[in-house]
């Protein structure tokens, strides 16, 4: 669907809901109340808003795709006024948000640099024009990407010849390409089914997934220390939503969101991850490959290319820059 077309349809229609709405936010979410942004952003949000304002503005989760369940179509719930909030992920609508899916490339961000930094950093000259009609809250990335697979095994590149992996957005696909596997984009919500049917053989993602899309039911092969780059999320609230709040309440959503709400994310993530990930290697059913310096050195030359050649292609320079603190 057209952004533009849809945000003057919209307008009108926010503007009258949102008399109605103001007090309580909807914040639509595609997952299971379990999922890591429940207790990360939502009621983190919830908790600190109503603090801040005593009472007078609240928000609500809805959870497992009550608001609307397509996955890629979040973005459009908030535009729409089906929802006050939401959140995402760019990769899900890769060419709207061409500039901010530098974040998910290989190299693009150091590993030891916290994601929702560079996010920021980049945001205000570089980022902002991709998200129209909206107001970020938040912004952050995942855990570096592992290979999840079932009943594939990944040392090298060669063993991805000819096998179908799914992929969250279009940079994650270039790289997946570079490394002879044939993408697949999906929303993790449909990963489950796909690998135990066999539609595909893995999953390019961060090792939350396991317990958040409860992956470790279905795969039974990680390989960890490949070049593949991070997954960006976004949660965003209506902009004409936050236009119609009183001064006071805008005030207090402005200091309860932005890079303290997005940390809240990432650490969140982080800690799925990491236990996750300690449960995995403590099954026994599992194999875990842990690259050696010389096996990563073939997936770094194989991936060599795609940070650069997708850079130019979104004139990101100075998006990527921004990002690196350059």
């Amino acid at each position: 669907m057209n952004i533009s077309k849809l945000l003057a349809a919209s307008t009108a229609v926010v503007a009258l809901s949102s008399q109605v709405t103001a007090e309580e936010l909807k914040f639509a979410n595609f997952t299971p109340p379990f999922h890591t942004i429940n207790a990360s952003v939502i009621e983190k949000l919830n908790t600190d808003l109503s603090a801040a304002t005593n009472g007078s503005l609240t928000v609500r989760g809805y959870h497992g795709g009550e608001l609307g369940s397509g996955p890629a179509e979040q973005y459009i719930r908030v535009l729409q006024g089906a929802a006050d909030m939401a959140w995402g992920l760019p990769g899900y609508t890769s060419s709207q948000f061409g500039k901010t899916m530098i974040a998910e490339l290989p190299g693009a961000i150091p590993e030891d640099m916290p994601g929702y930094q560079a996010l920021w950093r980049a945001y205000a000259d570089n980022l902002s024009q991709e998200f129209p009609g909206t107001k970020p809250l938040a912004l952050w990335t995942s855990e570096p990407n592992i290979f999840i697979m079932r009943n594939k095994i990944i040392r090298s590149p060669q063993d991805l010849k000819g096998l179908k992996v799914r992929v969250a957005g279009a940079t994650a696909a270039e790289v997946a390409k570079a490394l002879g596997a044939t993408p697949v984009q999906m929303p993790i919500s449909q990963v489950y089914n796909g690998m135990q049917t066999g539609l595909i053989d893995g999953v390019i993602t961060g090792a939350s997934t396991l317990k958040d899309f409860k992956l470790d039911e279905v795969a039974d092969a990680l390989t960890l220390g490949a070049p593949l780059g991070r997954l960006a999320f976004f949660t965003v609230l209506n902009a004409q939503v936050y236009n119609n709040l009183s001064v006071e309440q805008r005030t207090a959503l402005d200091n309860v969101s932005g890079e303290g709400l997005s940390q809240s994310a990432e650490d969140a993530w982080l800690e799925t991850a990491n236990k996750a990930m300690a449960e995995a290697k403590a099954d026994s059913a599992n194999t875990i490959v842990e690259l050696s310096d010389d096996e990563k050195d073939a997936f770094i030359k194989a991936v060599s290319g795609v940070v650069k050649s997708y850079v130019k292609s979104v004139d990101g320079e100075d998006a990527l820059a921004a990002m690196q603190g350059k």
